[in-house]
Parts: structure tokens; C-alpha cells; sequence
């Protein structure tokens, strides 16, 4: 894998955005949150390290304001389904 940075928060997204880098991490949740809101809050998933099992979540969040209205965008939340299963695919629970 590899890996580069760190890289200055004004521009490390665009390079994600370019597609020159396939991911980025930030240390902290609003870090990035509002980077991935602002760049595509249809489509954008947290990923949270660091636990027992795999975690993935649409970057907006439940978006309770619009239940039972048919106005949700239900983009973030497959592509958040999509990268768990990948995640548990590839999973090793042995370390």
C-alpha cells in the first residue's frame, strides 16, 4: 500500500477529487466531514478504523428531518452498504 503526507487540508481533497489519490485520511471527524459534505454529499461514507469490526456510514447522516417525505437521496447510504460488504470481504479478524 501506498501511502503519502501528511498534505495540507486546502488541497488534499482536490487531489482526491482529481483522482490522483484513492482515499483520504483526516485525524478528526469534522476534518473531513465537511470537505466530503461540500464534494459530494449524495455519495459521500465514513469510514471509522481502529474498532473490532468493520464501520461505514453515510457521510450526512440519518437525514431524520426528511423521513417519510420521499425526498431522501438514498446515494450515500448504498455506497456506505457497498464499501462495508467490501470491507468485510477483505476483513481479518485475527488481528
Amino acid at each position: 500500500m501506498s501511502v503519502d503526507g501528511p498534505w495540507p487540508s486546502d488541497t488534499v481533497f482536490l487531489k482526491a477529487v482529481a483522482k490522483e489519490i484513492d482515499a483520504v485520511v483526516t485525524m478528526y471527524h469534522d476534518q473531513g466531514q465537511i470537505a466530503l459534505k461540500l464534494l459530494g454529499f449524495d455519495r459521500g461514507v465514513t469510514v471509522q478504523g481502529g474498532l473490532p469490526i468493520p464501520v461505514s456510514t453515510p457521510a450526512h447522516g440519518t437525514a431524520f428531518d426528511i423521513a417519510g417525505q420521499g425526498r431522501a437521496d438514498v446515494g450515500a447510504t448504498r455506497a456506505a452498504f457497498d464499501i462495508a460488504c467490501d470491507m468485510v470481504t477483505h476483513w481479518d479478524n485475527e488481528t
